[in-house]
């Protein structure tokens, strides 16, 4: 803002240049911060996705064990090779069901939209907006 100096009065001109120079401003650092928020949000989902798809990739293990462990179940019918494996489907099954916890968990994290933001422009415009008489 311009400075002032005793017995010197600003004009209308550079009242309005300094009002538009601060509404810029404003703008701009409601846009910086709408990119920050929206930025941590889609790392939340990237997380939640990766988790997921990692649930995913030892579900399909689980599928091939449950399998190999029918086939031979049926193969050996009593042999104990068999409850190795279904062992083995066990903790594949228990691994699938906490990595798919956990992404569910962390894509519940995400907002969506930058609150913060959004708080901050409509006190800014209830800031500027002439009061009701």
């Amino acid at each position: 803002m311009a400075q002032i100096t005793k017995g010197t009065e600003r004009t209308l001109g550079q009242l309005v240049a300094d009002a538009s120079t601060d509404l810029k401003t404003i703008v701009k650092d409601e846009i910086a911060l709408a990119k920050v928020e929206i930025k941590a949000d889609v790392a939340k989902g990237g997380k939640g996705a990766g988790l997921l798809a990692g649930a995913g990739l030892f579900a399909l293990y689980l599928l091939g064990f449950l399998l190999l462990t029918l086939a031979w179940g049926l193969h050996a019918a009593g042999l104990q090779l068999w409850i190795g494996l279904l062992i083995t489907s066990g903790v594949l099954l228990v691994i699938t069901l906490i990595l798919a916890l956990l992404g569910v968990s962390a894509l519940k994290k995400v907002k969506g939209k930058p609150a913060r933001t959004i708080d901050n422009a409509q006190r800014t415009v209830a800031a500027i907006k002439p009061p009701k008489v």
